[in-house]
């Protein structure tokens, strides 16, 4: 009932608004628009439990394969669009070393790993997300390859491998690094990517530690494969630092690339309540990758839910803030499998587990849809200016402009309730909320006072103050009483029946 209501609003305001869609020439979507949901294929969802499928599957381990594939994938395709995800990021599916789960243990980059299926399933996963709008891209590693790789035992191919320089997250152990700068690794990398955009209809390649790369390398194998085809999605993951992130900007033609640095901010906010919103804002105004693709978590380290609940933080609350965040201002949101549910994890092996998708909490799973279908109604939220309008301790409102359409995101992250007054709204409009069903209206010396609970949001479109809502309040009237007629010729009913 309340996403009927919620969709209703929407449809209602947009009659009143301006929508003007922002995509590119050719009609596609842009990376803006999306809403990306990353999966690590084997500790997802198991599709095909046959004998066969299940040789090298063991749950109780946590270093061996645990049967997600993409059959299982399909079969979550629905559940995916009915939280809004828009776009799916495979881990990589090449031919893996022994319980090279992960996908990072790549021993043949032309084969897909048979653990997680065949073409034909990559295929039908492909289709079945396109059928539903939803576009599939796959993790592309060019940094490292498994010490059993042909290529290593290759004497003509030695001068392909340099000395590893990591030695976390742990599947760094059983690699070794590419020399990216030889002409002849960036060439075979090359034809790989071609490879598959050739065998697949895949959407896009989210390129794996990009700040691991050369730039020289990111620029030459972006700018092909982009010359190959404009419309391929390339994005970027970041492993370590952000320090690359100018360099990746002005010289590669990535689409969007991982923010960490924000990642980092907004935990640390949302973790607890009480810490300024505003402290976001701060890191996003000095940061140089300011569209980034913004997450809360990622495979390998404390995940985001079990940092909150340590402070007691109820998960709905603490996601409701964080959703928020990440969908309304710019860059583009990605989650983490598992997090609308959401799920738990301490460690590396927590968060890997499969996803246990018959646990959950509903109006989790209801408010993605409900921040998602708002991000989508509206491309002030994907395009649109930013800037911080006032703050009253944990509290912040912020606008977005977009042409000659304005919205404002506020954020309650404190323990009490606050307020903050807005002055640059012209005179007889009133801000309609979207996510409460918040009304505000001009006060006595012409601010506008946006007030919220502890810890909540809302996000308001800016209209006309027409007073009072007489045709809905009319609309309310007859059902309420048709409601009661209803009630009492049941009743009278009921009565004659008794009586006879």
């Amino acid at each position: 009932m309340k996403k009927i209501a919620f969709m209703l609003l929407i449809v209602s305001m947009m009659t009143t608004t301006s929508f003007i869609p922002v995509i590119s020439a050719d009609g596609e979507r842009a990376v803006e628009e999306e809403i990306i949901y990353h999966i690590m294929v084997d500790r997802f969802n198991n599709g095909d439990q046959s004998t066969e499928a299940q040789v090298d599957v063991n749950v109780d381990d946590p270093a061996a394969y645990h049967g997600g594939d993409l059959q299982g994938v399909t079969l979550k395709l629905d559940a995916l669009q009915e939280i809004g995800v828009t776009t799916i990021s495979l881990s990589p599916l090449m031919t893996n070393a022994a319980n090279g789960y992960h996908g990072y243990w790549i021993e043949d980059f032309y084969r897909l790993e048979e653990q997680f299926g065949t073409m034909e399933d990559l295929s039908t996963l492909i289709q079945e997300a396109h059928n539903r709008d939803i576009k599939v891209v796959m993790e592309f590693v060019t940094n490292y390859i498994a010490e059993t790789s042909p290529i290593v035992s290759d004497p003509e191919k030695e001068d392909w491998i340099i000395e590893q320089e990591l030695t976390e997250p742990t599947w760094t152990a059983n690699t070794v690094q590419l020399n990216l700068d030889h002409p002849e690794v960036e060439a075979y990398l090359i034809d790989v990517a071609e490879h598959w955009m050739n065998e697949t209809n895949l959407d896009g390649y989210m390129l794996h530690a990009v700040d691991e790369a050369p730039i020289g390398f990111l620029s030459n194998f972006t700018s092909h494969l982009k010359s190959v085809n404009p419309e391929f999605y390339l994005l970027g993951d970041i492993l370590v630092t952000d320090e690359a992130s100018e360099e990746l900007l002005a010289e590669t033609e990535l689409d969007a690339f991982e923010n960490r640095t924000m990642r980092d901010s907004m935990a640390e906010v949302f973790a607890a309540p009480d810490n300024p919103v505003s402290d976001i804002y701060d890191t996003w105004s000095t940061a140089s990758n300011q569209n980034g693709l913004l997450y809360m978590d990622d495979f390998y380290t404390e995940r985001f839910t079990q940092t909150y609940s340590k402070n007691h933080r109820n998960s709905l609350t603490a996601w409701t803030l964080a959703l928020t965040y990440m969908y309304t201002t710019p860059g583009t949101p990605t989650i983490l499998q598992g997090t609308e549910l959401p799920m738990y994890g301490a460690t590396a092996e927590d968060s890997q587990r499969l996803v246990p998708f018959n646990s959950g909490e509903p109006e989790l799973k209801e408010f993605h849809d409900r921040i998602s279908s708002l991000r989508e109604q509206f491309p002030v939220l994907q395009y649109g200016d930013f800037e911080i309008v006032g703050s009253d301790g944990a509290m912040s409102v912020f606008k977005r402009t977009l042409d000659d359409e304005t919205m404002y995101i506020a954020i309650n992250n404190g323990s009490e309730s606050a307020y903050v007054d807005i002055s640059d709204i012209e005179s007889g409009m009133q801000l309609n909320g979207y996510l409460g069903d918040n009304l505000v209206r001009e006060n006595e010396i012409g601010d506008y006072r946006i007030g919220l609970p502890r810890e909540s949001t809302e996000v308001y479109s800016i209209q006309p103050n027409e007073g009072l809502n007489w045709i809905f309040i009319g609309f309310v009237l007859v059902v309420f009483s048709l409601f009661i007629g209803g009630i009492i010729a049941l009743s009278i009913k009921q009565r004659k029946s008794n009586a006879a």
